[in-house]
């Protein structure tokens, strides 16, 4: 089982309040990534980071960015955003008629192309793209807004992903999980099989704790010990 990895969604961070004090803190307490929304009105009924929010969370961040695409047609847009190296880019296929040419950009920057599952896409679509990604993003709530509640079913699809990849030589492949990552439902997930987790309001930004508190409870939870 990979290391679990700690990806706080700046989505869910109060919006850009003393946002480098928030990520100095969060690099702090040793979550690795982080997550970035790109969302456009059209691919989901909402709208999120821009390029200039991507290029600003980028300077502040001495982690890297875990981008999540949820747009129309990204392989013509991926260039809008100066993708860097070893950053983690996840593309929806049910955003583009071409996948490998989306995952293909990404790689040509030198990011670690993933692709995306929204809750009722069949794993059977990834077949054919596995050997040109680095991992597995399992959208566990349906896309486009933070605070739903996971799909329950979205469990059984991870560990079903899981238990595929490892029988069909795609064990290094990872699989990030991302909706309602609560500290119960995060220990679940890992159980499933997950190891990159997308922690938002149920977790890490959860209101009723302090961030170095819940950063402590939500590793617990996905601790292999």
């Amino acid at each position: 089982m990979h290391k679990a990895m700690l990806s706080a969604s700046m989505m869910c961070a109060p919006q850009w309040v003393g946002a480098d004090k928030i990520i100095e803190d969060l690099h702090a307490h040793g979550v690795e990534l982080l997550h970035a929304d790109v969302m456009d009105g059209e691919f989901v009924p909402n709208f999120m980071l821009g390029t200039d929010g991507i290029s600003q969370l980028r300077r502040l961040s001495p982690m890297p960015l875990d981008i999540h695409m949820m747009i129309e047609r990204p392989e013509e847009k991926l260039h809008w955003f100066n993708l860097q190296p070893g950053e983690w880019v996840s593309i929806h296929a049910e955003s583009t008629h071409h996948l490998q040419r989306a995952l293909s950009r990404v790689r040509d920057f030198g990011a670690k192309p993933m692709v995306a599952l929204s809750p009722a896409t069949p794993i059977f679509m990834l077949e054919d793209v596995l050997p040109d990604v680095d991992g597995v993003l399992l959208m566990t709530v349906n896309p486009g807004f933070a605070g739903q509640k996971m799909v329950p079913q979205t469990l059984n699809k991870i560990a079903r992903l899981r238990s595929w990849l490892d029988s069909t030589g795609y064990s290094h492949l990872r699989i990030e999980v991302d909706g309602n990552v609560s500290f119960e439902n995060a220990k679940k997930m890992r159980e499933a099989g997950a190891d990159i987790f997308v922690c938002g309001t149920a977790s890490i930004f959860h209101k009723n704790g302090e961030r170095a508190e819940n950063i402590a409870r939500v590793r617990a939870a996905v601790s292999e010990e």
